[in-house]
């Protein structure tokens, strides 16, 4: 080689234009025709290992097929190679972001930035990762800058859109969602995002946009499932429940035909868990991990509560409320890739040191999203019910809060719901239904194994009485109480989840018993749930 690491990249990529079989890589890559794209890359870099550009290409295909850590792998050779290959750190950043490591996506970025100020997809990513890290206003004034540069943009508008939601500037967020509407009234997932308020109510008028937007041609699968059911939040606000089951119905089947899920899976999963954490496996590990008693979990269903007590004990001079935080999965998935069957066989023989080091490095990575020095914090990702055995191990004195919604309102609000990404079982009343009975058999599991560990709340008791209820809760955390925890819907705060607005207001009952109406449909859920949602919130018996 004789060109300079700086003029590497640009050489490479300017030869590249000129190769035609990296052209046709590129656009097998463009048509995701990712199998043609493989065999031709994989050629030419065992001719020349050292072309950066189609190392980048190669990256670029492995992040197609969701290969993310191969991906990172080759765009650091690539940048390795020629370290002024700014498309190669853009890149990165992106797979860096979608790795759910947003800190050193947007230190990375601000590299990219400094070279190119004007990057608009840089600045995009960069707005995306600083709202995923609680910096707020800096994202807002990227996008603000962002949509008056492209005005026409829907996609910009929309996210847009999403920060001002969190940040509880509705209106403002709102008024984006309608300029992302006029741009391209078929984006389904704006229409969601309106729904997804909760507080939006759709006019006639909206009604037959959404409905003209369905036989649009060449409509993508991903707008049709979120226009039916942004209509399905829409006749049900018109009380006509026939017709709104009847989109929340063909959403969900669009999106069930999407995912792979095995409700046998999550089942034998939890057998596995209950075999494993016998009284005698829990007794032998007590007064390992790492002792800093800083987090709190709140778990359990989504759709049971879990940000009305986080926003709840958020509004304590003493708690920061966080998001929902991706950490504890992630840690426990990479722990378990080197055995078969996952983080549990690989917990079961891990000794005292390893316990304490994965408690430490939850502590370090979820640092970035602390911004007050409150001693405590919140992370209240909902699926984490399936590690409470692992944090309990881990982090011996964080605090667990477990958040328990009736089975039959829980699990339809989650029939009505589209998440943004996982939630797979939440697309079939019967797969439902099946996860809610595993996730109560592992907390009743955990009752007895560890008694007095998880604390209990019962979603319509908040309701009843809120001032026991959040007694109970502070006492459990050994915090003293204040006012300011009732007058929740005062608060300030981000928050990101679907149920923002919901918890901008002063505790009420509309979502009590919202399946009624329903329930001719919802014999698959009560199939699934057996008797748990006729002997709820009692839970005895529920082990296996």
């Amino acid at each position: 080689m004789t060109q300079n690491a700086p003029d590497l990249a640009s050489h490479y990529v300017a030869r590249g234009m000129r190769n035609p079989q990296l052209i046709e890589a590129a656009l097998a890559i463009n048509e995701d025709r990712l199998p043609d794209a493989e065999p031709i890359l994989r050629a030419h870099l065992h001719k020349d290992p050292f072309d950066v550009a189609a190392i980048r290409l190669m990256a670029q295909l492995a992040a197609r097929l969701g290969r993310f850590k191969d991906s990172e792998a080759l765009l650091r050779r690539a940048i390795e190679l020629a370290p002024d290959f700014t498309a190669a750190r853009s890149n990165l950043a992106g797979i860096l972001y979608r790795q759910n490591r947003f800190e050193e996506a947007v230190e990375l970025l601000d590299t990219v930035l400094q070279v190119d100020a004007d990057d608009a997809s840089g600045q995009s990513l960069m707005a995306a990762a600083l709202g995923r890290i609680g910096e707020y206003d800096e994202a807002l004034a990227l996008y603000g800058a962002l949509t008056q540069r492209f005005p026409q943009h829907a996609k910009l508008w929309m996210s847009y859109g999403h920060v001002l939601k969190t940040v509880g500037q509705q209106d403002e967020g709102i008024a984006a969602y309608r300029r992302a509407l006029a741009v391209e009234p078929t984006l389904g997932e704006v229409w969601w995002s309106l729904a997804n308020l909760k507080t939006v109510r759709f006019d006639d008028a909206d009604i037959a946009a959404m409905e003209a937007a369905l036989e649009a041609p060449s409509l993508s699968d991903d707008d049709r499932l979120h226009l039916h059911f942004a209509l399905g939040k829409a006749f049900d606000d018109r009380r006509e429940a026939e017709t709104s089951f009847g989109h929340y119905e063909r959403a969900n089947a669009i999106r069930h035909s999407q995912l792979d899920y095995d409700p046998d899976v999550v089942t034998q999963h939890v057998d596995k868990i209950i075999a494993t954490f016998t009284p005698e496996f829990v007794a032998a590990r007590a007064g390992q991990g790492d002792p800093t008693p800083d987090p709190v979990f709140i778990l359990g269903m989504p759709r049971a509560g879990s940000t009305l007590l986080e926003q709840i004990l958020a509004s304590h001079s003493q708690i920061e409320g966080t998001m929902e935080l991706p950490d504890l999965p992630a840690i426990a998935l990479r722990e378990g890739k080197a055995t078969p069957s996952g983080w549990v066989d690989a917990v079961r023989d891990m000794p005292a040191e390893r316990l304490t080091e994965l408690g430490a490095e939850f502590l370090q990575r979820t640092a970035v999203q602390r911004k007050t020095d409150k001693p405590f914090y919140i992370d209240k990702l909902p699926n984490n019910w399936v590690y409470t055995g692992l944090l309990n191990l881990i982090l011996p004195n964080a605090k667990i809060i477990d958040a328990r919604r009736h089975p039959l309102d829980c699990c339809f609000s989650n029939f009505r719901q589209h998440f943004a990404k996982g939630q797979a079982f939440s697309y079939s009343l019967s797969d439902m239904g099946r996860y809610y009975a595993d996730y109560v058999r592992l907390m009743a599991h955990f009752d007895r194994v560890l008694p007095g560990r998880v604390h209990r709340v019962i979603h319509e008791q908040v309701i009843e009485q809120p001032e026991a209820q959040v007694r109970a809760m502070l006492d459990y955390l050994d915090v003293p109480f204040e006012e300011a925890c009732l007058n929740f819907h005062q608060n300030k705060r981000a928050v990101r989840t679907a149920s923002s607005e919901q918890v901008r207001r002063p505790i009420n009952r509309d979502g009590v018993e919202q399946w009624k109406p329903y329930e001719q449909w919802l014999d698959p859920l009560k199939a699934a749930l057996g008797t748990l949602w006729q002997t709820y919130p009692e839970v005895a018996g529920a082990g296996k």
